[in-house]
C-alpha cells in the first residue's frame, strides 16, 4: 500500500526511537516522501540533533537508514497535481499542498497528526494510533 509521511512524522522518527520509527522500518508500506520536503530536513538538521541528542555523524547515519524505507518522490510527478491540490487544503494551510498533491498523485493516503488534514475530505488522513492499529 502507497502511503504519503508527512515531514513531521519523519521529524519525529529522526528525534526518538518510537513507535513511528518502528512503522517505517517495519510496516512494509510504500512510503512516500516529497522531495520538496526533505529540504525541510535539512533546514532543520541541527535542531533535530539537539532534540535527539544525537551527533551529526549519528543522524546522518540514522537518515541514510530511514530513507532506505521512504520513497522519495520527485518534484515533477507531482506538479500537476498542486492546483486540485491547493483547492483541498490551500486556503487552511498552505504548507500541505505538497503532501496532498502526492496524496492524490498515487491515490493513497497521508500519514499524519497534522489536525489541518481533518478540515478536508478529500484524502483520507492515518494517524499514528491507525498505523498501530494497522499492523496489530
Amino acid at each position: 500500500m502507497n502511503l504519503v509521511i508527512d515531514t513531521n512524522i519523519f521529524i519525529s522518527a529522526l528525534i526518538k526511537n518510537s513507535s513511528v520509527r518502528e512503522i517505517i522500518v517495519n510496516s512494509g508500506y510504500n512510503l512516500l516522501f516529497p522531495e520538496f520536503e526533505f529540504e525541510e530536513i535539512r533546514r532543520h538538521k541541527q535542531e533535530i540533533i539537539k532534540k535527539s541528542g544525537s551527533s551529526e555523524k549519528e543522524f546522518d547515519i540514522l537518515l541514510l537508514r530511514l530513507l532506505n524505507y521512504v520513497k522519495i518522490i520527485p518534484a515533477n510527478i507531482i506538479l500537476n497535481y498542486k492546483r486540485q491540490a491547493f483547492e483541498i487544503i490551500g486556503r487552511t494551510d498552505p504548507d500541505d499542498i505538497i503532501f496532498v498533491a502526492t496524496a492524490l498523485a498515487f491515490n493513497c493516503p497521508i500519514w499524519s497528526e497534522d489536525k489541518h488534514f481533518r478540515k478536508q475530505n478529500k484524502i483520507k488522513i492515518i494517524t499514528t494510533k491507525d498505523m498501530i492499529g494497522y499492523l496489530k
